[in-house]
């Protein structure tokens, strides 16, 4: 299983934010990180700063970190590419229909599935995928 270190991941987000400004070829997985990070012009001083890379992005800092946040999408468009778990797909196009914007409705799954992530750490747990859909389709069906 593919399981990078912080450094890496990092490392792999800024090169491929250097790699498409500088109009390099990207591989697909590049791309949809270009993609997201063209979406979120806040954090291109963040992936363009080599001190940025090395920050602390804990909680107590008050600071969205960057790349935990581009991982979120990442893991999202992922779930939602494969339907993985399985029923993620519609949950998304029913939030879609509902928030009208892809973007938007990333960032409310984003908070679903940091909630079961954080259940299962305290829990000390796997994430609990029911729950996951759950707490997805609750807000596509929120008035």
């Amino acid at each position: 299983m593919f399981n990078p270190s912080r450094d890496e991941v990092r490392q792999f987000f800024t090169e491929t934010w250097r790699k498409e400004r500088a109009k390099e070829i990207l591989t697909p997985l590049e791309s949809m990180v270009a993609d997201w990070v063209r979406e979120h012009p806040e954090y291109h001083d963040a992936l363009q700063n080599h001190e940025a890379r090395d920050a602390d992005y804990s909680p107590d800092r008050g600071k969205t970190n960057p790349f935990l946040h581009l991982s979120m999408h990442i893991a999202i468009s992922e779930q939602l590419s494969i339907d993985q778990p399985p029923g993620i797909r519609r949950a998304y196009e029913r939030l879609a229909a509902r928030l009208g914007s892809p973007h938007d409705t990333q960032h409310a799954i984003m908070e679903c599935l940091g909630q079961v992530i954080w259940e299962a750490q305290r829990t000390n747990t796997p994430p609990d995928t029911d729950k996951y859909l759950e707490l997805i389709e609750r807000r596509a069906s929120r008035d």
